[in-house]
């Protein structure tokens, strides 16, 4: 695959999406960066997509032979909704996908996991990126992040499990390769960090960088699940406190080689990632 074509990003916005487009903007490559509002992103061409409104896929998709796939959030069953898109998507002259999935949900497992299980047979070039748990739930907008700006706390039912924490940067970087490199991965790729880190490990670097005081509060997955369920359906609290029932019973205690394989450098650590966020302000 040339770096001619050009690369509808979906998602261009959000986490790994924005630092996707704003790295192969930066490796000149050409970038349609698709969000509901159709925002500007690191001198990419912006476009309005909603995945639940068809009429504005044709648009999103012109000219397009690369996407890169951020699935709609909250979805229970995102295949209804991204296989109508995928297979127009062929249709329009789309060559290559590459779809952000989760460490946590292998090919044919719930949700997303029926898309990655689809894709192989949509296209002759993809890859499914499946990172762990982001790094910037604890610096940006996650309720980890609120609980320690607000009060110095992170709620979790993880016990002591630990997770391989990945940088979304470092999540973007090996997502800019499965787009543009001359030979699509044509797998799925399990991203971490160097390290597998617990919550009360995450604390106690939260309090050495910042030099604020920063604790793990332990709760049972019943306690997660019904502080969630405040916020979220209680069908989609249940499932994440079940996330952290996994992650206390070892489930994500794991890192890979993938980001060094796949970029030739290797991944970031949570230290450098708060240390880069205190050096910003």
């Amino acid at each position: 695959m040339t770096a001619g074509g050009t690369t509808l990003v979906i998602g261009a916005t959000g986490t790994t999406g924005s630092r996707s487009a704003a790295q192969l903007t930066a490796a000149g490559h050409r970038v349609r960066a698709a969000s509901r509002r159709a925002v500007p992103v690191a001198g990419a061409e912006p476009v309005r997509f909603d995945w639940y409104d068809p009429a504005t896929h044709a648009a999103a998709l012109d000219g397009v032979d690369r996407v890169y796939l951020v699935p709609p959030v909250g979805d229970s069953d995102p295949a209804a909704t991204m296989l109508p898109f995928l297979r127009r998507a062929r249709t329009a002259g789309v060559r290559r996908a590459v779809l952000l999935s989760s460490s946590a949900i292998p090919e044919g497992g719930p949700a997303v996991g029926t898309v990655h299980r689809a894709l192989p047979g949509l296209f002759g070039q993809w890859a499914v990126l499946r990172p762990s748990w982001f790094m910037q739930n604890f610096t940006g907008t996650h309720a980890h992040a609120r609980g320690i700006r607000d009060d110095g706390v992170i709620r979790t039912a993880t016990a002591s499990g630990r997770v391989g924490f990945v940088d979304a940067e470092d999540i973007a970087a090996v997502a800019v390769r499965a787009l543009t490199d001359e030979q699509a991965p044509n797998t799925d790729l399990v991203l971490t960090g160097p390290e597998a880190l617990s919550h009360d490990d995450i604390a106690a670097v939260v309090t050495e960088v910042t030099g604020r005081s920063v604790t793990h509060c332990r709760l049972s997955y019943e306690q997660m699940r019904d502080r969630l369920a405040a916020e979220v359906p209680r069908g989609f609290a249940e499932m994440l406190a079940g996330l952290d029932r996994a992650i206390a019973d070892g489930a994500e205690d794991r890192v890979t080689d993938t980001v060094q394989r796949v970029t030739g450098r290797p991944p970031g650590t949570f230290r450098a990632l708060l240390e880069r966020e205190a050096r910003k302000g």
